[in-house]
């Protein structure tokens, strides 16, 4: 199984920026010391809490300072860019790493970059995103001249062509034919996780979601595989969880839900984002249960593994056996003001 670190990244937002990038930057380098496989890092642009606006920016930074670990991106909201711009960028950043890029794409998640460019409609989202792909994918299988026509950008590049210069070019990734593609999914029954089984695609299953959603990923990668004739397996699948290791259960419980831990306010921030924007069923482990009723600590005991290394790993193979058998695990990247950090960098050596 493959081990990885998801980073939103989440940080209170009266921290430096500069402060938590180095955090950030230090946490990705000690994982690849440790053993980790890959390393995800998301993108908002509008969210001094949520700070990376850029981040292939972020991880190129970290290419020259890491050994073995793969760099994703976690995603690209792709109904936000331009896909020229995108297929460049991706390609650019799979050269310089030698081709430790993966590709994570989706539609975006926060609100305020929804509204920022202005695509707050689900459905319209969606649509852009799957164009923004497709025109992607076209862009680095093809040699000028360019003529894609699509509803939300029209693309034209063969005027201006000069071949024996390589003028006119998009240039194509290190990895061919492109880097792994992986597509996120947070609601229960995800009709993303069907579309990345039969595009070849892998899945990523949030880590704020609760067991019974992780689980009904599974189903749809199934579904979507068998629509399409892929062969099933969970190898391409990843899930993401919040995990707490310490040297006793006690002690991980016991920081699990301190009310200064990185967890606690990670959970409670995320509440309070979510509750604003009426989107709490993917969070709740009963979504019928009244939003008022919901506490900080039921969310963090519903959805945080945590124990002695003992402990998680039992808990880790019986979650397995219950939800599905996902080839890659995230452990998601907290907060690490004060005690935290400590805390958070013990978690990932003792995983």
């Amino acid at each position: 199984m493959k081990l990885g670190i998801f980073g939103m990244p989440l940080h209170p937002p009266t921290r430096s920026a500069a402060e938590t990038y180095e955090e950030d930057a230090d946490r990705i380098i000690h994982a690849d010391q440790v053993g980790f496989d890959e390393a995800w890092i998301g993108e908002h642009m509008s969210c001094t809490t949520e700070p990376i606006s850029a981040p292939m920016m972020f991880l190129a930074s970290l290419i020259h300072r890491t050994k073995n670990i793969r760099f994703g991106t976690g995603v690209i909201a792709l109904p936000n860019h331009h896909p020229a711009v995108v297929a460049a960028e991706v390609s650019q950043f799979d050269h310089l790493s030698r081709g430790r890029m993966m590709f994570g794409i989706g539609p975006g998640g926060l609100a305020s970059d929804m509204e920022l460019f202005d695509v707050l409609d689900g459905a319209y989202r969606t649509e852009r995103m799957m164009e923004s792909i497709d025109t992607i994918l076209k862009l680095w299988s093809q040699d000028p001249p360019y003529n894609i026509e699509g509803k939300h950008w029209k693309i034209k590049l063969a005027d201006t062509v000069m071949p024996e210069l390589g003028v006119g070019f998009i240039p194509r990734p290190f990895q061919q034919p492109h880097p792994p593609i992986m597509m996120t999914a947070m609601s229960p029954f995800s009709d993303s996780v069907k579309t990345a089984a039969m595009r070849g695609w892998g899945p990523m299953s949030a880590n704020f979601c609760p067991e019974y959603v992780i689980a009904s990923h599974w189903k749809k990668y199934l579904e979507g595989c068998e629509a399409s004739g892929r062969e099933v397996s969970g190898e391409n699948w990843r899930v993401a969880r919040n995990i707490v290791v310490a040297r006793s259960d006690s002690e991980a419980l016991d920081r699990m839900l301190d009310p200064n831990g990185s967890n606690y306010y990670y959970f409670e921030y995320l509440w309070k984002v979510l509750l604003a924007v009426n989107y709490t069923a993917v969070m709740k482990d009963d979504p019928k249960q009244p939003d008022e009723q919901v506490t900080v600590e039921q969310l963090i005991k519903s959805m945080v593994i945590y124990g002695s290394p003992k402990t998680v790993t039992e808990k880790l193979l019986a979650f397995r056996e219950r939800t599905g058998p996902f080839g890659g695990l995230l452990m998601a990247a907290m907060d690490g003001s004060g005690a935290n950090r400590a805390r958070e960098w013990e978690s990932m050596t003792l995983l």
